[in-house]
């Protein structure tokens, strides 16, 4: 049997991850769960390295992490209209918040008329969503917990936080592996429910299980990255089938190309 804390050492060692500071959990997590699945030891290790690739999704595209910091603390020298446009270059970085950017002024709106204000809120595996914040409408004294696994991307939102004068928040984590207890009125999980469930089938009922929040809204994309092919009745099932048997009454809206699944956990 392979020796895990080697290879967890090895692959974060790799020149594509080194940068990126994950979690050591993460690494040593799919390693496990591959080596457990796999009688042959180089295939489970390959099949490890496909899922981390998959994980930490380069091709959903990142900016400059160091010239970001630069821009946003000019930005918010300058007034809140700059905040908001640097805000918006830096989300159209990233493929998962660049198409919700056009939305933005009605996406928060809609979605707290149904699960009132919060005060607290988990964004989980978060990507930039955090840089949305001046389109919520929320105090700055609204309790914002944000986590991903990308160290850089930390840095520059713990940095975005300071400017915006939000609570220091930010949290490097495996949210599957660890997931947050924090009690919160609101959690976000944002187009991230498909990519779990790549990693680890069936994950998301015991994650959604373990979260400690009123409110949470899980959405999904509802066509491929090219916009060509349909995607609503695949993450329907994903939805309702993770959430059998569960007393967790689901409303639904759709927004552009993201259909948000409102699942109320509380009353």
């Amino acid at each position: 049997m392979p020796d895990v804390d080697e290879l967890t050492a090895e692959l974060l060692q790799a020149p594509k991850y080194r940068a990126l500071a994950l979690p050591p959990e993460t690494v040593r997590s799919l390693l496990e769960q591959e080596l457990a699945r796999h009688r042959n030891p180089r295939t489970a290790i390959k099949a490890a390295r496909e899922k981390l690739h998959q994980i930490v999704a380069p091709y959903l595209g990142d900016p400059d992490y160091a010239a970001a910091a630069v821009a946003l603390q000019a930005a918010f020298a300058a007034g809140e209209q700059a905040v908001r446009q640097t805000c918006t270059q830096l989300m159209a970085a990233h493929a998962s918040t660049h198409e919700r950017i056009a939305l933005l002024e009605h996406f928060y709106p809609r979605l707290f008329a149904l699960t009132g204000q919060p005060q607290t809120i988990l964004d989980l595996a978060c990507g930039l969503n955090p840089l949305s914040f001046p389109w919520m409408g929320l105090p700055t004294s609204t309790r914002y917990h944000a986590y991903d696994l990308h160290g850089p991307r930390c840095q520059l939102l713990a940095h975005y936080f300071a400017l915006q004068g939000l609570p220091p928040l930010v949290e490097q984590a495996d949210i599957l592996v660890h997931p947050p207890q924090v009690q919160a009125d609101v959690a976000f999980f944002f187009k991230e429910a498909h990519r779990f469930e790549q990693r680890q089938h069936g994950c998301n009922r015991a994650f959604w299980q373990a979260l400690n929040v009123r409110w949470l809204l899980v959405s999904l994309p509802i066509t491929d990255l090219t916009g060509h092919h349909s995607l609503l009745e695949r993450q329907r099932r994903l939805i309702y089938e993770t959430l059998s048997g569960l007393p967790w009454p689901v409303e639904e809206i759709l927004i552009g190309s993201e259909m948000v699944f409102c699942i109320r956990k509380a009353d």
